[in-house]
């Protein structure tokens, strides 16, 4: 009987090409299943996907989860569409999207304005829209937005959103606004009132 000796260096080194080409096994029956169950408990190493966040003048969307967008990207999102200029956002307002997000999973959650610099602010209040002079736009406390919900061809009716907003705790304003070409609903951490947008 012969016995032949290997380097232990070549050994490994077989054995990994062997690895790496070994054809990939099929995931056992309900394993994909029970990996979208951890997934929707939030299951620790596995990123919860609650909603997606689309900017309407850019075209980006993003996640919302447990932790993302950070509040840097958030910022990002809700950059002045005419200057480019971003500004922090006030940290209540993600988490009001993400519990949204939450009583709709899946939906597409439209963000029509954020920050806006003082320079658009005017140029729309020129322009004749109903803009305040000081607007909580200006200061990152405001939000715009629309919630599509996943199957359906356009946002949520805004008074039935305001109604959500309010019976989550929302002490803020809500504007809402129903022209065709609008179809919106504005949040913000000023006082607590209300209204119907032009």
């Amino acid at each position: 009987m012969r016995f032949f000796f290997v380097p232990l260096s070549a050994a490994i080194a077989s054995a990994s090409l062997s690895a790496a080409v070994a054809p990939e096994l099929p995931v056992p029956r309900g394993e994909g299943r029970a990996r979208k169950k951890s997934a929707e408990r939030g299951a620790p190493g596995v990123a919860e996907v609650i909603a997606t966040l689309a900017q309407t003048h850019t075209g980006e969307r993003v996640i919302i989860g447990a932790s993302e967008p950070t509040d840097a990207r958030f910022a990002e999102l809700l950059a002045d569409r005419a200057t480019g200029q971003s500004s922090p956002m006030n940290p209540a307002l993600l988490p009001l999207l993400r519990d949204l997000g939450r009583a709709h999973p899946g939906a597409r959650i439209d963000l029509v304005s954020g920050f806006r610099s003082p320079k658009l602010n005017e140029m729309l209040r020129k322009k004749g829209h109903h803009v305040a002079s000081h607007s909580q736009h200006t200061l990152g406390h405001a939000v715009d937005f629309r919630v599509v919900i996943e199957g359906e061809p356009q946002g949520m009716n805004p008074p039935a959103v305001e109604r959500e907003l309010r019976a989550m705790g929302w002490r803020g304003g809500i504007g809402v606004y129903l022209k065709r070409t609008d179809w919106f609903v504005h949040a913000d951490v000023g006082p607590l009132r209300r209204w119907n947008g032009q």
